[in-house]
Protein backbone atom coordinates (compact mmCIF):
# COMPACT_ATOMS: atom_id res chain seq x y z
CA UNK A 1 0.00 0.00 0.00
CA UNK A 2 1.03 3.01 -0.99
CA UNK A 3 0.31 6.75 0.94
CA UNK A 4 -0.87 8.18 -2.85
CA UNK A 5 -3.11 5.80 -2.86
CA UNK A 6 -5.44 6.99 -0.69
CA UNK A 7 -3.67 11.26 -0.69
CA UNK A 8 -3.84 13.76 -3.86
CA UNK A 9 -2.47 16.68 -3.69
CA UNK A 10 -5.30 18.57 -3.45
CA UNK A 11 -5.63 17.31 0.16
CA UNK A 12 -2.65 18.79 1.23
CA UNK A 13 -3.27 22.08 3.42
CA UNK A 14 0.16 24.03 4.09
CA UNK A 15 -0.07 26.26 6.46
CA UNK A 16 -3.08 25.48 8.19
CA UNK A 17 -5.36 28.13 9.90
CA UNK A 18 -6.33 26.08 12.50
CA UNK A 19 -5.62 27.01 16.37
CA UNK A 20 -7.33 24.36 18.17
CA UNK A 21 -7.94 20.75 17.81
CA UNK A 22 -11.44 20.69 16.48
CA UNK A 23 -10.78 23.55 14.19
CA UNK A 24 -7.63 20.96 12.75
CA UNK A 25 -10.26 18.45 11.99
CA UNK A 26 -12.85 20.41 10.31
CA UNK A 27 -9.95 22.06 8.50
CA UNK A 28 -8.88 19.00 7.45
CA UNK A 29 -11.98 17.09 6.46
CA UNK A 30 -12.72 19.74 4.24
CA UNK A 31 -10.94 18.54 1.06
CA UNK A 32 -12.19 15.30 1.95
CA UNK A 33 -15.90 16.19 2.03
CA UNK A 34 -15.23 18.32 -1.15
CA UNK A 35 -13.61 14.80 -3.22
CA UNK A 36 -16.50 13.04 -1.87
CA UNK A 37 -19.80 15.56 -1.35
CA UNK A 38 -22.12 12.89 -0.36
CA UNK A 39 -20.07 12.46 3.05
CA UNK A 40 -22.01 14.30 5.94
CA UNK A 41 -18.97 16.60 7.28
CA UNK A 42 -20.14 17.43 10.57
CA UNK A 43 -20.64 13.95 10.78
CA UNK A 44 -17.25 12.89 9.88
CA UNK A 45 -15.60 15.55 12.28
CA UNK A 46 -17.70 14.30 15.35
CA UNK A 47 -16.79 10.83 14.49
CA UNK A 48 -13.12 11.73 14.46
CA UNK A 49 -13.89 14.00 17.68
CA UNK A 50 -15.59 10.94 19.36
CA UNK A 51 -12.10 8.96 17.94
CA UNK A 52 -10.04 11.38 19.90
CA UNK A 53 -12.28 10.96 22.73
CA UNK A 54 -11.00 7.00 23.24
CA UNK A 55 -6.96 8.28 23.15
CA UNK A 56 -5.62 11.38 21.26
CA UNK A 57 -3.97 10.40 17.99
CA UNK A 58 -1.36 12.61 18.69
CA UNK A 59 1.88 10.82 18.61
CA UNK A 60 4.26 12.91 19.97
CA UNK A 61 7.31 14.09 18.13
CA UNK A 62 4.95 17.05 16.76
CA UNK A 63 3.06 14.08 15.07
CA UNK A 64 -0.99 13.48 15.02
CA UNK A 65 -2.86 11.04 12.91
CA UNK A 66 -6.48 11.55 13.48
CA UNK A 67 -8.38 8.79 11.74
CA UNK A 68 -12.11 7.33 11.78
CA UNK A 69 -14.39 5.24 9.87
CA UNK A 70 -17.35 6.35 8.35
CA UNK A 71 -20.55 4.76 6.70
CA UNK A 72 -21.02 5.00 2.49
CA UNK A 73 -16.44 5.32 1.61
CA UNK A 74 -15.52 3.22 -0.74
CA UNK A 75 -12.76 3.92 -0.40
CA UNK A 76 -9.85 4.78 2.12
CA UNK A 77 -9.09 8.75 1.72
CA UNK A 78 -6.27 11.27 3.80
CA UNK A 79 -5.78 14.22 4.25
CA UNK A 80 -2.35 16.00 5.51
CA UNK A 81 -1.92 19.65 7.20
CA UNK A 82 0.89 21.42 8.42
CA UNK A 83 1.05 24.31 11.23
CA UNK A 84 3.97 26.19 11.60
CA UNK A 85 3.15 27.41 15.01
CA UNK A 86 1.71 24.02 16.29
CA UNK A 87 -1.23 22.90 18.06
CA UNK A 88 -1.79 21.27 21.18
CA UNK A 89 -3.70 17.69 20.26
CA UNK A 90 -3.10 16.47 24.11
CA UNK A 91 -0.22 14.64 22.69
CA UNK A 92 1.62 11.59 24.23
CA UNK A 93 4.86 14.07 24.95
CA UNK A 94 2.72 16.73 25.70
CA UNK A 95 4.14 19.34 23.11
CA UNK A 96 1.83 20.54 19.95
CA UNK A 97 1.58 18.81 16.98
CA UNK A 98 3.30 20.46 13.62
CA UNK A 99 2.18 17.77 11.06
CA UNK A 100 -1.20 16.13 10.74
CA UNK A 101 -2.12 12.85 8.41
CA UNK A 102 -5.73 12.10 8.26
CA UNK A 103 -7.38 8.73 7.27
CA UNK A 104 -10.76 8.27 6.43
CA UNK A 105 -11.74 4.70 5.79
CA UNK A 106 -14.80 2.91 5.20
CA UNK A 107 -16.66 1.79 7.91
CA UNK A 108 -15.79 -2.60 7.28
CA UNK A 109 -12.23 -2.03 6.09
CA UNK A 110 -10.08 -3.13 9.31
CA UNK A 111 -6.91 -4.36 7.00
CA UNK A 112 -6.79 -1.63 5.00
CA UNK A 113 -7.16 0.74 7.66
CA UNK A 114 -4.42 -0.70 9.62
CA UNK A 115 -2.44 -1.53 6.64
CA UNK A 116 -2.74 3.14 6.13
CA UNK A 117 -1.79 3.95 9.64
CA UNK A 118 1.35 1.55 9.47
CA UNK A 119 2.25 3.11 6.14
CA UNK A 120 1.48 6.70 7.69
CA UNK A 121 3.67 6.07 11.18
CA UNK A 122 6.18 4.30 8.89
CA UNK A 123 6.56 7.64 6.68
CA UNK A 124 6.44 9.95 9.98
CA UNK A 125 9.18 7.84 11.74
CA UNK A 126 11.76 8.76 8.84
CA UNK A 127 13.55 11.22 10.36
CA UNK A 128 15.02 12.93 7.16
CA UNK A 129 11.34 12.65 5.51
CA UNK A 130 9.97 14.12 8.90
CA UNK A 131 12.31 16.95 9.12
CA UNK A 132 12.20 17.60 5.25
CA UNK A 133 8.14 17.79 6.08
CA UNK A 134 8.73 20.21 8.75
CA UNK A 135 10.86 22.22 6.80
CA UNK A 136 8.28 22.35 3.70
CA UNK A 137 6.78 25.52 3.32
CA UNK A 138 4.07 24.76 0.21
CA UNK A 139 1.56 22.08 -0.30
CA UNK A 140 3.70 21.23 -3.74
CA UNK A 141 6.75 20.57 -2.09
CA UNK A 142 5.16 18.22 0.47
CA UNK A 143 3.34 16.30 -1.79
CA UNK A 144 6.75 16.17 -4.13
CA UNK A 145 8.01 14.96 -0.70
CA UNK A 146 5.43 12.53 0.04
CA UNK A 147 5.68 11.54 -3.64
CA UNK A 148 9.37 10.62 -3.73
CA UNK A 149 8.97 8.40 -0.44
CA UNK A 150 6.35 6.79 -1.73
CA UNK A 151 8.40 5.49 -4.55
CA UNK A 152 11.37 4.85 -2.62
CA UNK A 153 10.52 2.71 0.07
CA UNK A 154 8.84 -0.57 -0.24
Amino acid sequence: MRILDFLRSDGIICPLQASSKEEVLVELVEPIARTHPHLDQPELVRTLLDREKLGSTGIGGGIAIPHGKVEGLKELVASFGKSSSGINFNSMDGKPAHIFFLLVAPKNSASDHLKALARISRLLKDPLLLNSLQKADSAKEIFRLLEDYDLRVP
